[in-house]
């Protein structure tokens, strides 16, 4: 049997490394499970996976274990442009996800997670002011920061002073996939302006997937129209601004 940290990068897991080590808490691996948008484009943009690079070398030195990289073979491409083998929609693509919910977690994240702490005890990030997510934990998934009590502003201080705050803790913008159909509409605008090959890439899914990409029938088109228009309508007031 071994003792597993699964690793977000969040402040909850980083700190709950820190509190492993303060407690002398047995711990033999650390591990990541990588999301993938395609075989090549992970699913996190780029700031996040330079501060995972960082990370991993701080934890190693810090911890004297190397965060290991896994990830599912299917990639978020992989099941966007699989087919239905029955029902009214056999032969069509599923497209983008037609259960608005964190699909991600449930068909790339949690299978790897499972084959993973088969047999063995997992550390999980989860606060001790966190009470809404205390049923995740079993006898056999542990959270160092409730066994310790250690709240959300204790876990992101602990970060603050390792130098192992993630990004996306500094600004407003949102973590997780930049593909994710449950991410807010500034976020997407901010995508288009800041990653336009990643924006291209969504164009191209919205043409091909028979489901809208929000709920309420909006498209990835639909924002593309309003946020060229935006920008078009900023450009013109700093031109008028100027003169």
């Amino acid at each position: 049997m071994q003792y597993i940290a699964s690793l977000s990068y969040g402040k909850d897991s980083i700190a709950m490394l820190e509190v492993i080590k303060q407690h002398n808490m047995p711990l033999d691996r650390i591990v990541h499970v990588e999301i993938m948008a395609t075989d090549t484009i992970p699913a996190d943009l780029p700031p996040m996976m330079e501060f995972k690079k960082k990370a991993d070398k701080i934890i190693k030195e810090r911890y004297g274990i190397e965060v290991e990289h896994i990830h599912n073979k299917e990639t978020y491409e992989h099941h966007f442009y699989r087919r239905y083998m029955r029902g009214k929609r056999v032969g069509l693509i599923y497209g983008f996800p037609s259960i608005r919910a964190p699909w991600c977690n449930s068909d790339v994240k949690i299978p790897e997670l499972k084959k993973l702490n088969r047999n063995n005890i997992a550390y999980i990030g989860i606060a001790a002011d966190e009470p809404n997510r205390f049923h995740n934990l079993t006898e056999r998934k542990i959270s160092p920061l409730v066994e310790c009590g250690v709240s959300e502003t204790e876990a992101r201080k602990i970060c603050e002073e390792l130098d192992l705050l993630s990004p996306i803790y500094a600004h407003s913008a949102r973590g997780g996939c930049w593909f994710c159909h449950n991410q807010p509409i500034a976020q997407l605008h901010l995508l288009r302006k800041q990653y336009p090959e990643y924006w291209a890439l969504m164009l191209k899914w919205d043409n091909d997937s028979p489901v809208t990409f929000k709920p309420n029938g909006t498209t990835v088109h639909d924002f593309e129209q309003r946020f060229a228009f935006e920008d078009a309508q900023i450009t013109l007031f700093e031109k008028e601004e100027n003169t």
